[in-house]
């Protein structure tokens, strides 16, 4: 850009006290807390197989009809009732029952297709090609209110390269502010912990409106709960559903939340400043050899900054370490990476 259109920019980027600005229009609700605003984006996440598919299909069909379904409502306005539903990873076998189940859960008839919904079927394409037909879609489909994409990670090559991942999240900026719609997408959670897969999933909390954890039951393996991992609103009830024997989601009636909270692990209330500076120290002299040698130095580097570890939770914290990127392993040696993203 030239001097001329940074100016440009720079005026119309400003706010002022005296603005009269419009609060975002509430579209989307869990047990009576907002979770979607138009001009925001949120995310369902989980491990492999505890059914985000069957959550996402809920949300689309209070959309739909502007109704509720499970523990979801849709308030879309009357402009923003269009739903582009974008899949990255299953058939076009699946996807269509991905999209009967929608309109079951919705209480449509499912010999018409609904008019309000445009379901895409990406997954023989390549990140880039995905990515086109999006923003293709989005610019050209009047009165879309709810954007979809489940399979977020498929938009891009590298899910821990720093640049791509926050070009994506930008993306979703832009689609979201530009065109003042909700986009809500769909991330796997790594399997060794409850964090979300990589860079992308690291920009993805920080700049999603909400993020709903959808896991198993540890009590029933029946059962999926769906919680609140980040809200910007206030936090809902969590709610729990089963598959009946029509293999729809219905809320399981009956089921008791197990109130004992989860041991946590203060690792995760570390700031990146202090994580830098253990592991600054812990790898003082280069890379380490040998992964007990590793977790040896990383116990004896935070104990020194006044962060002790047991030895299980060392093998915990080397594993969150590495699943960030803190650490990497290199030609048999761990080495530590001072350009990480936290």
């Amino acid at each position: 850009m030239d001097a001329k259109e940074l100016d440009a920019l720079w005026q119309s980027s400003q706010i002022r006290v005296t603005d009269e600005l419009a609060m975002a229009p509430e579209v989307l609700f869990c047990n009576g807390s907002v979770i979607g605003t138009l001009g925001n984006f949120s995310a369902s996440t989980g491990k492999a197989k505890s059914k985000k598919t069957f959550n996402v299909s809920a949300i689309v069909a209070a959309a739909l009809t502007n109704g509720e379904c499970l523990g979801y409502s849709a308030e879309f306005p009357d402009d923003k009732r269009t739903v582009l539903y974008f899949d990255t990873e299953q058939s076009p076998y699946h996807c269509q029952k991905v999209i009967r189940r929608a309109i079951e859960l919705a209480g449509l008839p499912t010999y018409r297709h609904p008019d309000n919904l445009f379901f895409s079927q990406l997954r023989a394409q390549v990140p880039d090609t995905r990515l086109e037909i999006i923003d293709r879609a989005i610019a050209t489909t009047p009165n879309v209110g709810l954007v979809v994409i489940d399979g977020i990670r498929d938009l891009m090559f590298d899910i821990n390269n720093a640049t791509e991942s926050s070009r994506l999240i930008n993306k979703l900026m832009e689609w979201t502010d530009n065109n003042q719609i909700h986009v809500h997408t769909v991330l796997h959670l790594n399997k060794s912990d409850d964090n979300v897969r990589g860079h992308v999933g690291t920009e993805l909390n920080n700049k999603a409106e909400t993020v709903l954890q959808v896991s198993k039951s540890a009590t029933d393996d029946e059962v999926t709960e769906v919680s609140a991992s980040c809200i910007r609103a206030m936090d809902f009830s969590p709610f729990a559903f089963r598959i009946n024997d029509n293999g729809l989601p219905e809320i399981a009636a009956g089921y008791t939340f197990n109130r004992q909270k989860p041991q946590t692990f203060s690792y995760n209330e570390l700031t990146d400043e202090q994580h830098r500076t253990a592991l600054e120290k812990a790898f003082a002299n280069g890379a380490i050899k040998g992964c007990q040698n590793c977790e040896d130095r990383i116990k004896e580097a935070y104990a020194a900054c006044g962060f002790p570890f047991g030895d299980g939770k060392v093998t915990k914290l080397k594993t969150f370490l590495m699943n960030k990127r803190m650490i990497v392993r290199e030609n048999g040696a761990y080495a530590y990476n001072p350009d990480f993203y936290y």
